[in-house]
């Protein structure tokens, strides 16, 4: 693909995008939000593939949100009624990926880096990982980022996040603890970490993972009893009888304890 502010290849079903502003703090620009419309279509209707991780260039942060140095066109049209959410075209979910999505996170990860974060299925992050959001420090409303992150971890963690802003960096333990992240990692082992995490997804039946993703975040949207109806819906759809995808006994084999 032919991207300015992304890297973007395909192996082996692993699509890897790779945010590329390192100069910029790989903040977002309305050319980045562009671009992921693109990406995330690619990913959509790429049935080679399987599986995505999403990771950062550069050796300070994953993302520190918006570049301010910039104007953002869905937010910035002067009828209010016709303003959008950026997040939009960043947000895997909201671009309908049902694919897993595999965030590496490194250094700072603040503001709008939780678009990513909060709709990623794995959340991984090196040692000197550190999030924050800083709206309410400069004076901004915390609304979008903390809302998709209160579907993540506790309200009350969501809450310090977006009320402290600068004043307090979490820490890569911190958010292991609250589940913000499911591991931690040396930094110069992250990003093999987050694709051997992806090989062990993509190398499963993908009607299944695709299906299992979906199920479990349209679940959120919805009453316990209204989801398990979908759930239901969504089992006999990805598991069609007759149709064998494994074979049974060559998965049956102990696996490793999560390290």
């Amino acid at each position: 693909m032919d991207l300015e502010t992304l890297e973007f290849s395909l192996s082996d079903h692993i699509a890897t995008v790779t945010l590329n502003r390192p100069d910029k703090l790989n903040s977002f620009n309305q050319t980045m939000c562009d671009e992921f419309t693109r990406v995330w279509a690619r990913v959509r209707d790429d049935d080679d593939i399987h599986v995505v991780v999403l990771r950062a260039a550069g050796d300070r942060a994953f993302c520190t949100g918006v570049d301010v140095s910039g104007k953002l066109a869905s937010a910035g049209h002067p009828n209010i009624w016709t303003q959008q959410d950026p997040g939009v075209q960043l947000s895997p979910k909201m671009n309908q990926v049902w694919k897993p999505v595999v965030c590496a996170v490194h250094g700072m990860a603040a503001g709008g880096a939780f678009y990513w974060i909060n709709e990623s299925d794995l959340v991984i992050c090196s040692e000197d990982a550190q999030f924050f959001d800083p709206h309410v420090t400069y004076g901004l409303t915390a609304a979008l980022e903390p809302i998709g992150l209160a579907r993540r971890v506790p309200l009350g963690e969501a809450l310090r996040i977006a009320l402290l802003g600068l004043d307090e960096r979490m820490s890569a333990e911190r958010a292991l603890q609250i589940g913000l992240v499911t591991e931690i990692v040396p930094r110069d082992e992250l990003w093999q970490r987050a694709n051997e995490l992806a090989r062990i997804i993509a190398a499963k039946p993908p009607a299944a993972i695709q299906g299992t993703v979906r199920a479990i975040w349209e679940s959120l949207d919805a009453t316990r009893s209204q989801a398990l109806q979908t759930g239901l819906m969504y089992t006999q759809l990805g598991n069609p009888i007759g149709t064998a995808e494994v074979d049974r006994a060559t998965v049956a084999r102990p696996k490793p304890m999560i390290r």
